[in-house]
């Protein structure tokens, strides 16, 4: 196994600390594999080499490559997580009966639940090409708006497309079950936040229980919820960034309120970077000229899926906390030393930030 610098903008050297068991990890793929019929271009006598993709704070996403063969490996992080969070073998799941009827999720080739393997439960999925935009915009799009309107509106578009999947003509079922789903949300998410807590927040208190007090009407058209879904977790095409090729990242779909995944959006689009903290990977590049305003990314949402947002700012409050927590919850690992990334020693001060911000929203609506 060798570790190496491969021609691609999004991958690196593993990181310190994030080593897995590459000889151990190579000879499983290889069993698991080697008989071609899920991949013809495996290469099994291939010497197995591995990079690991850049973003992302939470879950570890590796890149290993047996020939001309691309996998890409998903696993938890480090150290103790919460319960029922880094699911991978859910994600597995999800997307094994997603990828038939939503192509833009990346086909699962393998699922591997012996923790000796590779220190954790952990997925292989395809490989997919194309432009991810993070904290600095790859050159077809940077001083280029209308490039950018067009990545806005397929990114809106896609969101529309996914939640107008008929989840009753699929067997779609296992993915959760839809009524009372903003509840659980909104519960479970609270509950997340008591559990990760490093110092006393009370904009976060008070946030959780206005969510409580306000929750919306139910949903008479339930449909398939991404849960995570932002620019940095869709891919888009390098020759047009007018076509989405991928959306990643399904750890925490389910079947529910789309509109808890149009207020992600939102969160991420115009909320996500502090003023301060511009130059990390959390930061959203949306606010240079051509991305789509929010008041823009709402009018085609509505306009394209006919859904009534009078509730939005609920959604909206409900994304900025669900953030914080996330958040939190990374920072809470940092602080325990499960984790020593560099990019985490300041994350308390994003979460004191997405809270006020929070409580902002609810004092203007």
């Amino acid at each position: 196994m060798t570790e190496q610098t491969f021609d691609t903008p999004d991958t690196n050297p593993v990181r310190r600390g994030e080593q897995l068991d590459w000889p151990r990890l190579a000879a499983y793929v290889r069993e698991q594999l080697a008989t071609g019929r899920q991949l013809e271009n495996f290469d099994a006598a291939a010497e197995m080499q591995v990079e690991q993709f850049s973003g992302g704070h939470s879950n570890l996403t590796y890149l290993l490559r047996f020939g001309a063969c691309e996998l890409v490996l998903r696993r938890p992080p480090f150290g103790p997580v919460p319960p029922r969070a880094h699911d991978m073998a859910r994600e597995f799941r999800i997307l094994a009966a997603l990828h038939p009827v939503f192509p833009l999720a990346p086909r699962p080739y393998l699922l591997c639940e012996d923790a000796e393997v590779a220190g954790a439960t952990f997925y292989l999925m395809e490989r997919r090409r194309g432009l991810v935009v993070r904290g600095v915009e790859p050159p077809q799009l940077a001083e280029n708006p209308p490039a950018r309107r067009h990545a806005s509106a397929a990114l809106v578009e896609t969101l529309v497309q996914l939640h107008g999947v008929d989840i009753g003509a699929h067997d779609l079922a296992a993915l959760g079950k839809p009524a009372g789903f903003v509840t659980r949300q909104v519960g479970g998410w609270a509950q997340r936040w008591r559990g990760s807590q490093t110092s006393a927040l009370p904009e976060m208190d008070q946030l959780a229980l206005w969510l409580e007090e306000h929750l919306p009407p139910e949903t008479e058209r339930p449909a398939l919820v991404h849960g995570d879904y932002k620019l940095d977790n869709v891919m888009l095409d390098a020759k047009s960034a007018s076509r989405v090729v991928a959306v990643f990242d399904w750890e925490m779909s389910a079947l529910g309120d789309p509109l808890v995944d149009l207020g992600i959006l939102l969160c991420y689009w115009v909320h996500a970077a502090a003023p301060h903290m511009a130059g990390d990977s959390l930061a959203s590049v949306t606010g240079h000229h051509g991305w789509y305003t929010r008041e823009e990314i709402v009018e085609h949402y509505a306009a394209r899926s006919g859904r009534d947002l009078r509730h939005l700012t609920f959604y909206e409050v409900f994304a900025v906390f669900k953030l914080a927590v996330v958040v939190q919850q990374i920072y809470f690992r940092y602080r325990r030393g499960q984790t020593d990334d560099p990019r985490f020693a300041t994350l308390g001060e994003r979460v004191a930030w997405l809270a006020q911000l929070a409580a902002e929203m609810i004092e203007v609506s």
